[in-house]
């Protein structure tokens, strides 16, 4: 399968090169000059379990510079705020077969990429595999055991999802397909609202932050409000204990893993705190349920994006 990974920071590359070692004609995308050239020249370096190995892969700045025709997959992992303009910027990769997977943090762009690719040809979905940079082009690539589901926005299984399931299953990425993606979208989202803002404001990666019981509590009680929020919309969830995003969010990553909230602020970025726990506290006003916490979170990001940006 001809793959095109729009956006391919560290989870992008994690993915892509597992991808690419089972055979796929895969083209990671990151307008990153200094990643794509190390790629390029040194191939990709992915740590899992501590061990490293190198995978030569396809790296490009630009959608333009993919070669070969249409992509038969375009999976999105921008920021969530650039998702229109990277979107635009790759629809040379579309066919008449092509079909747009997004995988990104948060809630919304389902309706922002379907204005563009159309809703016809879009898969919705989230993953619970972790990607953490080293260096460019060395990235800690959390792919064991780490879910993926995908699946029609408006619910329904396909074919389109189907296969590609069957494409990421047999790149060792353990994915399933769902009737109920909203609500997975949901779950996701629980886990992001967990350690994503926390992580960002302290600064601390997941070996220190796993080590505080007071951080433990604040994440519990931003999820638990997330469910009421949810409940309230009448999303349904599988998770069911509001301590369980904590725990899903860093099984199986290392004491060094740092959430990509954290990875931005180091780069003097925005975050996607907007679509995370900025998306619970706008869905809670929508149906009266109070969320302190997690607009705390929100004003405490927003200060420290303040101060990188002036």
């Amino acid at each position: 399968m001809k793959i095109g990974i729009v956006g391919a920071g560290a989870l992008g590359c994690a993915m892509g090169g597992v991808l690419t070692e089972a055979g796929h004609d895969v083209w990671l995308i990151n307008r990153n000059a200094a990643q794509i050239e190390a790629m390029r020249r040194h191939g990709l370096t992915l740590r899992t379990g501590g061990v490293d190995r190198t995978v030569a892969v396809q790296a490009v700045t630009t959608a333009q510079q993919v070669t070969g025709g249409a992509a038969d997959l375009v999976i999105v992992l921008v920021k969530s705020f650039h998702t229109a303009e990277a979107m635009e910027a790759a629809t040379c990769l579309l066919g008449s077969q092509t079909v747009v997977l997004s995988l990104q943090n948060g809630l919304g762009h389902e309706d922002v990429l379907a204005a563009i690719v159309g809703r016809e040809r879009l898969l919705a979905g989230k993953t619970y595999v972790g990607g953490s940079p080293l260096a460019p082009g060395h990235v800690i690539a959390g792919t064991r055991n780490k879910l993926t589901v995908i699946g029609k926005p408006d619910g329904g299984v396909s074919a389109r999802a189907q296969r590609v399931a069957e494409v990421f299953n047999g790149a060792g990425l353990d994915t399933s397909v769902s009737r109920n993606i909203t609500g997975v979208i949901w779950d996701k989202l629980l886990v992001n609202a967990a350690t994503g803002a926390l992580s960002a404001i302290t600064r601390l990666s997941y070996g220190p932050l796993y080590q505080s019981p007071e951080l433990q509590a604040t994440a519990t009680a931003a999820v638990a409000e997330a469910m009421a929020v949810a409940k309230a919309s009448g999303i349904r969830l599988s998770i069911t204990d509001p301590t369980e995003p904590w725990r899903l969010a860093g099984a199986g990553l290392p004491p060094e893993f740092k959430p990509s909230m954290l990875q931005s602020l180091e780069k003097g970025s925005i975050t996607e705190i907007d679509f995370i726990n900025g998306a619970i506290v706008r869905e809670g006003e929508k149906v009266g349920v109070a969320t302190p916490v997690n607009r705390t979170l929100v004003a405490c990001i927003k200060g420290l994006e303040r101060g990188l940006l002036g």
